[in-house]
């Protein structure tokens, strides 16, 4: 059975801190990790996303890729790929841009909307879905890797603390 931690995220401030404290933990993953990114329009995961990518080092901007469908993000030790998929019309579209290309070693690969990739897309060591709870967020994370269980394990130790 996969690990889950689950939370809640009172308002964006809580949803920057807790990317922070995710980024930490995906910092220290050197082959290639992947998470998928589920949630209403709306819902955070571009902001989590963001969140993510600044911590780990970033010190420019972190766009929406909704209409460039990527951005790249290259730091020192790691290349970042967030994909929003949420305007692709066919899978085979990502075809097109060399998709697979940018799942190798040492690259973290965001993807919004993960669903709208088929077949296509690799499978996710983490998903991370995120719903609305009156103003707030919860945020479950489930572990679909050896790698992904140790990140979702000490997100829970550290939340018995």
């Amino acid at each position: 059975m996969a690990s889950i931690f689950n939370t809640f995220l009172e308002n964006e401030e809580a949803t920057l801190a807790f990317g922070q404290k995710l980024s930490q933990l995906l910092a220290t993953q050197t082959a290639n990790f992947v998470i998928y990114l589920n949630g209403q329009l709306g819902a955070g995961k571009t902001t989590l996303t963001r969140a993510i990518i600044q911590n780990m080092g970033y010190q420019g901007n972190v766009k929406s890729p909704t209409y460039a469908l990527v951005e790249e993000y290259h730091l020192a030790n790691k290349s970042i790929y967030h994909f929003d998929l949420y305007r692709l019309s066919d899978p085979e579209e990502l075809e097109f841009i060399g998709f697979r290309e940018y799942f190798r070693q040492n690259t973290l690969c965001l993807l919004e909307w993960p669903e709208k990739g088929g077949d296509i897309i690799p499978p996710a060591d983490l998903f991370i879905t995120i719903n609305y709870q009156g103003n707030a967020r919860e945020i479950t994370l489930t572990a679909n890797s050896v790698a992904a269980e140790q990140i979702v394990c000490a997100l829970n130790r550290d939340q018995a603390k």
